[in-house]
Parts: structure tokens; C-alpha cells; sequence
């Protein structure tokens, strides 16, 4: 499957006229629970040529190539990326952060360079927070649950559980966030449903586990009241402007 990703790759920068900087798996693949029929989640940056930078009628600032049950491919415009970055978007840490890289470059390097002066513990908590919350109100109410919800939930209370340790971006895989941030007392329960999840498809039902419900919930209220308390951080758009314009002018090539 690699070798099918790379050469879509290639596809994308020959008929959008755009050169891929990095491109990572962002899914359940990264996270390092992938069901037997999970797909690839496939996410990369692009720079265009400098002359579409400077069009009064603008440019689209995504590519969304190809969505199917195997391949989900999709990618934001180094400029939109910097803009994210601007405002600590997670997203953009845990794209690279990926254990998994199909494609990476020298810009790729600086850019990554740029990532320690733009995180915000208070945005990526909020984040992580949020989406841990809406899972769980979503999808781990009822008697019977999609496994692979708990692991939507616990992999975002265990990176924010990270940040508040460490004051750093969480990492992407799930065991790594398991074996320095969950409760030594859930484990079991947290390691059986792990097994459980790579066996069934991606779909697959199971009673609800009220011990992990318990501690959802307490962790919830938990990371809401920290997050609550801290401040936020001012960013100045002068780096991220500098490395925008020397790239598009192939510095970093």
C-alpha cells in the first residue's frame, strides 16, 4: 500500500501543479490501533509556485484527492498550515509527529523546526478536551458501544494528560501515551479492549465498560479544570512569515 500512496503522491503534484513537502498517516494507523479493515489516512503539505501566491482572485488552500473505503487522501497549503501553526492548531504537531511518513523533504525539516515556539498548552488541552468529551457524550452512553470509541476518547485524555506533565506535544501513538499517562488500575482493561479492537472490524459492538466510563468522566472534569486556569500565549507572525517567503522563493530547496 505504500507504493500505491507514493505514487498518488506523484499524481497530485503533476495535475495540481504543486510541490508535497510531507506526507504522514494521521488515523488509526499512526495511533497504532488499526482495525483489520481500517483505511489510510493520508494527509500531506504542499507548496504552490510563487506567482499563485500572488493572484488577486486567491487560491484554494486544500487538496482533497480521493476518499474510499481504502484511501483517504487529503492536504492543506503550506500557507494555510502556517496560519494553523500561528494558532498552536494541534493538528498540525500531530501531523508531524507521525510515526509514519510517505514523504518528507528539507522544507519539511524547517518547519518543523518552527513548531516548539508556536505550542500552547492551554489551545492543545482545549483541544484534546473537546474531542474527548464529544466522543464520549456521542458514543459511550449506551449498553452496547463501537470499541474503537473508547480509544477516540482515552488517546485524547491521555495526550492531554501528557501536556500537563511534560508542557509538550503529545506523541502520536497510542502505547507511548499508555505506558507513560494511563492508570496503572485500568490498564487490563484498556489492553483487553486493544486486542479486542485489532480482531474486529472497524464497526464492531461491545458492552459498554463501566470503569472506563468512571474514569472518563472524572478525567474530563479534571483536564477542563486546568485547562480553565492557564494562560494563553502571544505568537508573532514574523517567523512564520520569513520561513513562508524564503520558502516560495526555494530557499530551502
Amino acid at each position: 500500500m505504500e507504493k500505491i500512496i507514493k505514487e498518488k503522491l506523484v499524481e497530485i503534484e503533476a495535475q495540481e501543479n504543486v510541490k508535497i513537502i510531507g506526507a504522514f498517516e494521521s488515523g488509526s494507523r499512526a495511533w497504532g490501533f488499526a482495525s483489520p479493515d481500517s483505511d489510510y489516512d493520508v494527509r500531506f503539505l504542499y507548496i504552490r509556485n510563487r506567482d499563485d501566491y500572488l493572484k488577486l482572485g486567491g487560491i484554494r488552500d486544500v487538496i482533497e484527492w480521493q476518499l474510499d473505503e481504502t484511501l483517504d487522501i487529503n492536504g492543506w497549503d503550506i500557507q494555510k498550515a502556517l496560519r494553523l501553526l500561528y494558532k498552536s492548531n494541534p493538528t498540525i504537531f500531530e501531523w508531524c509527529a507521525s510515526p509514519i511518513v510517505y514523504l518528507e523533504s528539507n522544507i519539511l525539516f524547517q518547519f518543523k523546526a518552527l513548531l516548539p515556539e508556536f505550542f500552547s498548552c492551554k489551545k492543545s488541552l482545549f483541544h484534546y478536551w473537546h474531542m474527548a468529551e464529544t466522543n464520549y457524550q456521542k458514543y459511550l452512553k449506551t449498553p452496547e458501544v463501537r470499541i474503537k470509541k473508547y480509544f477516540y476518547v482515552l488517546r485524547p485524555l491521555l495526550a492531554a494528560q501528557w501536556i500537563i506533565d511534560k508542557q509538550c506535544p503529545p506523541p502520536m501513538l497510542f502505547s507511548e501515551l499508555v505506558e507513560e499517562e494511563l492508570d496503572l488500575t485500568i490498564k487490563p482493561e484498556v489492553d483487553s479492549l486493544l486486542q479486542l479492537k485489532k480482531e474486529l472490524p472497524e464497526m464492531g459492538l461491545a458492552p459498554k465498560v463501566q470503569i472506563l466510563n468512571d474514569y472518563i468522566e472524572e478525567r474530563l472534569v479534571y483536564i477542563k479544570d486546568i485547562a480553565d486556569k492557564m494562560e494563553n500565549i502571544k505568537s508573532s507572525w514574523n517567523e512564520l512569515n520569513r520561513f513562508f517567503l524564503d520558502a516560495i522563493e526555494g530557499i530551502y530547496d
